[in-house]
């Protein structure tokens, strides 16, 4: 059933409207459109903020951190008077203030093997503002059983990475890393710092990659990686293969259920 945009909406969305490939038609499709969001940090901010500016019309926001002073320096969602206070329900405020078009669904939890196939099974398509690695295996392969895009991130000092699991994977994260890197030589931001800008930057990338998959566009990250270097104002395009032997996007794949992604990175908790 085709339900008409109304005047208020008209007037919010014409530049959207007016663009080729999008016009009412797309709107409505975005507005329809159901998106998860894993973390609402340095990365998930700009996301959530860009979707919602969109139209996204239902947006998952799984983030069981609170805001802290340190948070303001990137994570522009969040203001002073918010520290303390749950993510993913200020998200859920300042989102819906932009856009009352939007509705937002905060999970104040972790994403974990315990949750992570209800929440996606719920939504259309996933995108990965996590920072760290049991997370990001976690969101990879759960997207690849369900079917699902995802749409992840990394950021690192001044630089970033950003590419897509297209749905059932063939690529998927694994396929890139297949074994996670020692914790002690992948330091977080708290210990290595991150210019500000640059999860800002990466962020609003992943939005629109994943504005493009749900209005049906052409051009996608499916199979490759961007690298951004800041200090270079370079980008970088790595193409990433399918890996025959992946065990959970592979050819005989061993993988079918979440595992105990801690031990797997060798975190301790």
């Amino acid at each position: 059933m085709v339900f008409p945009l109304s005047e208020l909406q008209i007037r919010r969305y014409a530049r959207h409207i007016v663009l080729p490939g999008i016009g009412g038609r797309g709107q409505r499709r975005l507005l329809r459109s159901r998106v998860l969001l894993i973390g609402v940090g340095g990365l998930g901010s700009p996301i959530a903020l860009y979707l919602a500016a969109a139209g996204v019309g239902t947006i998952g926001i799984v983030d069981d951190d609170v805001v802290d002073l340190s948070n303001l320096q990137r994570q522009v969602l969040f203001r002073t008077e918010d520290i303390g206070r749950p993510k993913a329900e200020v998200a859920r405020e300042r989102l819906q203030a932009l856009n009352p078009d939007v509705t937002v669904i905060p999970y104040v939890e972790r994403f974990t093997a315990a949750n992570a196939r209800r929440l996606v099974a719920e939504y259309d398509l996933v995108l990965d503002g996590s920072d760290n690695f049991p997370t990001k295996y976690l969101a990879s392969d759960v997207c690849v059983w369900e079917r699902k895009p995802l749409i992840w991130g990394a950021i690192f000092q001044y630089e970033g990475q950003i590419s897509m699991v297209p749905p059932g994977g063939r690529p998927c994260y694994r396929c890139l890393l297949p074994t996670p890197p020692s914790p002690e030589l992948v330091p977080d931001c708290q210990q290595a710092g991150v210019l500000g800008v640059v999860p800002g930057i990466i962020g609003a990338m992943q939005a629109l990659e994943a504005l493009k998959w749900l209005l049906g566009l052409e051009t996608s990250l499916a199979g490759r990686l961007l690298a951004f270097d800041g200090l270079r104002a370079e980008w970088l395009a790595v193409q990433v293969e399918r890996r025959p032997d992946c065990p959970v996007c592979g050819d005989h794949p061993t993988i079918f259920e979440p595992i105990d992604y801690e031990v797997f990175c060798g975190i301790s908790r």
